[in-house]
């Protein structure tokens, strides 16, 4: 454990910190999303905060969201290298035995060999549930693995493969663009051939149960992997905390490293900050997700972007009387509508609290934390600027 574990109080403020998932973008006609964007509720306290921007991996590294959201739990992402799968598995409610292995599973459109939507159209959850029973009536085992499949939301599903010798040191069966065909899965170690193996003959049987659909006629598997060994954010922080989020996998980030989450599954934001009011009195830390920036931006969106920007502004003053003792508000990695998918651009930070230098800075926007007092730095050291602030760590030394 780090020098600064030995510093922790088990006693001072209350942190909420706000991730909008993607937020960072690149300017269209001189402004990004967030610059276009109405927002006079943060700007009404942006001149009282401190600013900066943060690098969820490395200078020019695109992060994907898992990585991404570790960072900013302080959890170094070169260290936990955590596979989408068991995220995703974990945020549906998955039991994760030692050994299973699981993967993240997009339904997408296939034509003539080429994958020419990742996401099928984003089809519908009902639509996904039906397409997930036909998989499990029709595919069970293949050479003594189990094989199990899960809904998501919208085109997202689990597969889980339960059996011995399995090895999650395979490559992914996604193009990660458009226009591409779907590449073969290839072991990294030769322990992981079986597994290879196996995997590209589950994605024939997938295609073959699946070719008189109109649009989820393909599967993408990604982020093949076991459950890690990763130490709990509370054990780590000595504060009690809890992740709320609607989409599955940031549910599964969460409980990964031990937050606890609601019992009842939020179904969109509104629902997340109900949730954040009634906890509030039980936890000294919370995770709060908000994921219409990075599916906007994802769908090359620009203006939707923006509204959605401006939509969660509407529920900042809320937030801000519910009265927490340090507030950070920033993405986990950018997700430009230029680009429509996550970029490498440091993403844009705003700290609030009473300890907080006032860097008088008019509005939150990626132009302005450039200027912030915070600087640009490695989003893995944000949780300690959040507990200082928070006065939740002793002097070092004399």
């Amino acid at each position: 454990m780090s020098f600064w574990h030995e510093l922790l109080k088990s006693e001072g403020g209350k942190i909420l910190l706000v991730v909008l998932d993607g937020l960072g973008g690149i300017e269209i006609d001189g402004k990004t999303a967030l610059e276009k964007a109405y927002t006079p509720n943060m700007d009404k306290v942006a001149p009282f905060a401190s600013m900066g921007l943060t690098i969820p991996v490395e200078y020019g590294i695109t992060p994907g969201s898992g990585p991404a959201h570790l960072a900013l739990f302080g959890y170094d992402p070169l260290e936990y290298n955590i596979g989408r799968g068991i995220l995703e598995a974990l945020g549906i409610g998955l039991n994760i035995a030692k050994g299973e292995l699981v993967a993240r599973g997009n339904f997408a459109t296939q034509q003539e060999g080429i994958i020419i939507d990742r996401r099928a159209g984003r089809i519908s959850t009902e639509l996904n549930r039906e397409l997930i029973e036909k998989l499990n009536s029709h595919i069970e085992n293949i050479e003594g693995i189990d094989i199990s499949f899960y809904s998501g939301i919208e085109h997202r599903f689990v597969v889980k493969l339960v059996g011995d010798g399995l090895n999650p040191n395979i490559t992914d069966a996604d193009p990660q663009k458009p226009g591409y065909p779907l590449p073969t899965v290839k072991p990294l170690t030769k322990e992981a051939g079986k597994t290879a193996r196996i995997v590209n003959h589950l994605i024939l049987m997938i295609e073959e149960v699946l070719r008189k659909e109109d649009r989820a006629n393909s599967v993408l598997l990604r982020g093949f992997s076991t459950y890690p060994d990763i130490p709990t954010f509370s054990n780590r922080y000595k504060i009690s905390s809890m992740g709320i989020a609607a989409y599955p996998m940031y549910i599964g980030l969460a409980s990964l490293v031990g937050m606890d989450i609601p019992s009842l599954k939020c179904k969109n934001f509104k629902e997340e900050l109900n949730v954040l009011k009634n906890e509030i009195d039980n936890y000294d830390f919370f995770f709060l997700h908000y994921k219409y920036t990075d599916k906007a931006g994802e769908d090359g969106d620009f203006e939707k972007k923006v509204k959605h920007i401006e939509a969660f502004d509407m529920t900042f003053s809320d937030i801000l009387d519910m009265g927490f003792d340090v507030i950070a508000v920033t993405g986990d990695h950018s997700t430009p509508a230029f680009l429509k998918g996550h970029s490498f651009h440091p993403n844009p930070l705003m700290i609030l609290s009473k300890n907080a230098r006032e860097d008088g800075l008019k509005r939150f926007s990626e132009k302005n934390a450039r200027y912030g007092s915070l600087g640009v730095f490695y989003a893995k050291k944000l949780m300690l600027l959040l507990l200082g602030h928070a006065l939740r760590l002793k002097k070092y030394g004399a």
